[in-house]
């Protein structure tokens, strides 16, 4: 059975008319945007070659799906537009501190807008994980987002972050 019917019935039916594909850190995606600026690499010294001034994607989370600790070379914001519960973005700044940016589509609970910074490791994930729930986000990356400059966590984050050994394990 593919991943997009075990969904239930009404993700189903988003991630279909958004067009969302899976993303390689979980959960579903699809790039809306890509500017037609282009950044020099001489301009960008962390970076190996040109990229766009930013780019932008939606992002789907759903029931237990979460996005793994992965760190980019840009800053990325997190703009909340739909769901029916909190999503947790968990943000590993280099001085070890531990940031949880709540979005919401309820003031009440969460913001609407975060930014995580370029260079630090994160991880996202719902706060209830039920069957029906979801939360379905911008994620906008400037410079642009290129897989070039992605990285996926491996365990050896836990000796960067021994404090957050068991979220790390959680969201590996």
């Amino acid at each position: 059975m593919s991943e997009k019917k075990s969904l239930s019935t009404s993700i189903a039916a988003l991630v279909n008319r958004l067009n969302l594909q899976p993303h390689p850190e979980g959960g579903y995606y699809r790039e809306i945007y890509r500017s037609a600026l282009q950044l020099p690499q001489a301009v960008l010294p962390n970076f190996n070659g040109n990229r766009a001034a930013s780019t932008a994607i939606y992002y789907l989370l759903d029931g237990e799906a979460y996005s793994s600790f992965h760190k980019i070379k840009s800053d990325e914001a997190w703009h909340f537009y739909a769901g029916t519960t909190v999503l947790e973005v968990y943000e590993l700044k280099v001085n070890g501190e531990l940031l949880v940016h709540q979005l919401s589509n309820d003031p009440d609970q969460g913001d609407f807008f975060a930014v995580v910074e370029a260079g630090s490791w994160f991880a996202a994930r719902l706060k209830n994980r039920g069957k029906e729930d979801y939360a379905l986000v911008g994620c906008t990356v400037a410079p642009g987002f290129d897989f070039e400059d992605f990285e996926l966590a491996a365990k050896d984050l836990i000796e960067e972050y021994p404090q957050y050994e068991a979220l790390i394990r959680e969201l590996l």
